[in-house]
C-alpha cells in the first residue's frame, strides 16, 4: 500500500502479462485511469477485455507488471483481498443474484456479512440505492419475479451497497432482451455524471461513443489504439482498428 492523492492515477495498470496454461491472453498491457473518469474497452471476442478488468478486482492473477487501486498493489501476495473489493466494485455479464432473496435482501448482505454494519444503517442506504437503480417498489420482489434488466439493475446496486470508489462493468448487457439494456445504461450513466470511476468493457458502440472520456481498442492481448471517442471513432488510425468499427458501426 502506497500514499495515493487524487492528481495520481485511481488505477494504473503497468505492462500486464496474463497467460491461462500456454495462452498468452494479456501481452503488455498498460493504462491509466483518473479518478471520476470512465474509460470503455473495446474489442472482438478472445481479445483480452474480460480478463483484464478481473485482474484489477484480483479475480484473476497476473504474471508480469503491476496494477495498483488507489495505492493498493494488487499484484502483491500479501494483497488483502477484502480490503481491495471494499474499494472496487464489479458486476458481471451474469447478474449472480442469489435467487432466494429479495432484492432488498441481496443489496444488504455483503455490509451486513463482510463489514459487519449496523441493519438500520445498511437497509436506509439499500433502500436508497434501489430507488437510485429505478426499481422502488421492486425491494421485496425475488430475483425470479424480476426481468434481466432489473436483475442487473439489482446486480448493480448491490456492488454500490459497499460505497466502492470504482465500479467495473463486464459485458453487463450481454445477456439482455434488447428493450431491457436502455434501462441497464442509463443506471450507468447516471452514475457516471455523479463522478464514479468507471471500467466498461462493453459492444455498446454507441454508448461507449457517448459516455467514455476514453477509449480502449484490444485484440490479441493488447491495445492497439486508444484516445477520446471523437478521434478514436472519427479517425482512427489503425487498419485492426478500422476493420472493427466497420463490422459494427
Amino acid at each position: 500500500m502506497t500514499d495515493w492523492t487524487p492528481d495520481a492515477p485511481i488505477v494504473s495498470i503497468r505492462d500486464v502479462h496474463k497467460s491461462f496454461g500456454d495462452l498468452e491472453v494479456l501481452k503488455g498491457v498498460s493504462i491509466d485511469v483518473m479518478k471520476g473518469e470512465v474509460i470503455c474497452i473495446i474489442g472482438p471476442s478472445g481479445s483480452g477485455k474480460s480478463t483484464l478488468i478481473r485482474c484489477i478486482n484480483a479475480l484473476n492473477d497476473i504474471q508480469q507488471g503491476s496494477i495498483t487501486v488507489e495505492g493498493i498493489a494488487v499484484h502483491d501476495p500479501k494483497l488483502d483481498k477484502r480490503a481491495l473489493r471494499r474499494k472496487v466494485g464489479m458486476v458481471f455479464q451474469q447478474y449472480n443474484l442469489f435467487p432466494h432473496k429479495t432484492a432488498l435482501e441481496n443489496v444488504m448482505m455483503a455490509p451486513l456479512k463482510v463489514l459487519k454494519q449496523d441493519r438500520a444503517e445498511v437497509e436506509a442506504r439499500a433502500r436508497a440505492l434501489i430507488a437510485k437503480v429505478r426499481l422502488e417498489g421492486k425491494e421485496d420482489s425475488y430475483p425470479g419475479e424480476l426481468s434481466g434488466g432489473q436483475q442487473q439493475r439489482v446486480a448493480i446496486a448491490r456492488s454500490l451497497a459497499m460505497q466502492p470508489d470504482v465500479m467495473l462493468f463486464d459485458e453487463v448487457t450481454a445477456a439482455l432482451d434488447p428493450e431491457t439494456v436502455k434501462e441497464v445504461l442509463v443506471t450507468i450513466k447516471d452514475l457516471a455524471a455523479e463522478g464514479m470511476t468507471c471500467i466498461l468493457v462493453t459492444h455498446e458502440m454507441g454508448f461507449a461513443r457517448e459516455i467514455a472520456d476514453h477509449i480502449y481498442f484490444t485484440d490479441r492481448g493488447v491495445i492497439v489504439e486508444h484516445g477520446p471517442p471523437a478521434t478514436f471513432f472519427e479517425r482512427a488510425s489503425d487498419p485492426r482498428t478500422r476493420e472493427f468499427l466497420s463490422q459494427i458501426l
